[in-house]
């Protein structure tokens, strides 16, 4: 009997996960594996919120392969070294998986080349990074020609259906208890209230978004509303694939939501040209894409600063909003998400990957891609990116954006209240020297 074993990453889901599927209809038996690996170099370990989302996405997991007659077999441990060990102990016949494209991929390729049988596919992006390339056969730079590229080539497949049963393999695993993922501070409490990790819950949130969220789609970057879909954690553990998004939305788009949904689907977008940045880039999280960049002036990060950046008490107000509903649910309004980024880098002078570094730790939504492909776009240092000299003035961003507070009095207690500190620096002031920063890292003078 042939015995296939499927290794899951970032695609925790059953329907619509090309490994899954053809390791079922290969026939015999299926092994699902999740191997949580802290050790090899190549893979960047999971901050304290993804590792909460992880714990939960993986028991509900296991609740779904259990229905379908399967299980979830668990181990820890540099995937080089226990992937083959599995293969062999459950007699395998052939290994599959979906390819990742980050650093990591280095330890897929080794293993492709040395276990009898392996087999990688499609199924995180909508097109693999080296089938979207320039006229001249180059890497995209600009997203708005890369995206056109994608959408004049065919659409996306449609997504695949889960399997019917699935004849599991009885094998050792760990208890996910025993991984300790759930964070021993009381910040995540409220995280339950909020989010529903594991594939069920992304369905019914990309449900509720294509009923409720995209007529309200144009005012996306008002964070008093709802109208963004919250699917980013569930696409960053693969609950959901970028098919399944992009057939549920055309199958209700109408001529009224049509423009709606064109944006929408570009955030998608958005998300496969960060991951072609990853893939040519694979210490995207630690250089400058722009390499004039390395010049820039950083000096060291004023604590008292910093610290008052992470708990949101700069005193001001939107930048504040935005930090405590980062810390209070892990995720954080994308239109805030660039103001509170803007003022860290441009306000306060501090180095774009310190606050890379605490999103990776604080979202559950920290993806390897679009957490520091964003953080670039906001420092001016990445592809097509903001130009640095563009400060966003949180000021004027709340009085567009929230002009009637909604948002920052839902997470600020006390909003308009003496309670409530004076800004911790002066945003023209800053301004004025991120700017003069800004010209002498380009060798010119300073302006006047």
């Amino acid at each position: 009997m042939t015995t296939s074993l499927v290794w899951l990453r970032d695609d925790l889901r059953l329907t619509d996960n090309p490994a899954l599927d053809a390791a079922v209809r290969a026939g015999g038996r299926t092994a699902v594996l999740y191997l949580f690996d802290a050790e090899s170099p190549e893979v960047r370990p999971l901050g304290a919120a993804s590792r909460w989302w992880l714990h939960h996405s993986l028991r509900q997991l296991q609740t779904d392969l259990a229905a379908q007659g399967g299980s979830l077999i668990l181990r820890r441990g540099a995937a080089r070294d226990v992937l083959a060990s599995v293969a062999a102990e459950i007699g395998a016949t052939s290994v599959h998986w979906n390819r990742r494209y980050g650093s990591a991929r280095a330890i897929d390729t080794e293993l492709k080349a040395s276990l009898p049988d392996a087999h990688s596919y499609t199924g995180s992006l909508l097109h693999d990074p080296w089938t979207v390339t320039t006229g001249a056969g180059t890497p995209f730079k600009v997203f708005t020609p890369f995206w056109k590229s994608i959408l004049a080539g065919p659409a996306p497949r449609h997504p695949l259906v889960a399997p019917a049963t699935i004849t599991g393999v009885e094998a050792v695993s760990d208890q996910l208890d025993s991984w300790n993922l759930l964070p021993d501070r009381p910040w995540a409490e409220k995280f339950p209230d909020q989010w529903t990790p594991g594939e069920a819950g992304a369905h019914e949130r990309l449900a509720r978004f294509l009923e409720n969220g995209l007529a309200l789609y144009h005012r996306r970057d008002e964070p008093g509303i709802e109208s963004t879909s919250g699917l980013s954690p569930h696409l960053r553990f693969g609950e959901i694939s970028p098919y399944q998004v992009w057939h549920a939305v055309e199958s209700v788009v109408t001529s009224e939501s049509r423009t709606n949904a064109n944006r929408f689907l570009s955030e998608v977008g958005w998300r496969e040209f960060s991951y072609h940045q990853l893939f040519h880039n694979t210490d995207l999280h630690r250089r400058n894409l722009r390499a004039e960049f390395d010049e820039f002036p950083w000096e060291a990060p004023d604590i008292a600063h910093l610290s008052a950046w992470k708990k949101g008490t700069t005193g001001v107000e939107l930048v504040d909003a935005g930090m405590r509903e980062l810390w209070k649910i892990g995720t954080m309004h994308n239109r805030v998400r660039m103001v509170a980024a803007s003022f860290l880098i441009k306000n306060l002078g501090i180095d774009w990957r310190i606050g890379e570094a605490w999103f990776w730790d604080t979202l559950v939504d920290a993806d390897e891609a679009s957490n520091p492909a964003s953080w670039q776009w906001v420092a001016g240092s990445g592809y097509d990116a903001a130009p640095y000299f563009r400060v966003f003035n949180p000021e004027l961003q709340a009085a567009k954006f929230d002009p009637d507070s909604v948002y920052r009095s839902r997470w600020i207690e006390e909003f308009n209240t003496p309670l409530y500190p004076e800004p911790i620096v002066s945003l023209s002031d800053t301004r004025a020297r991120a700017l003069a920063d800004y010209a002498t890292m380009r060798g010119e003078r300073p302006p006047q």
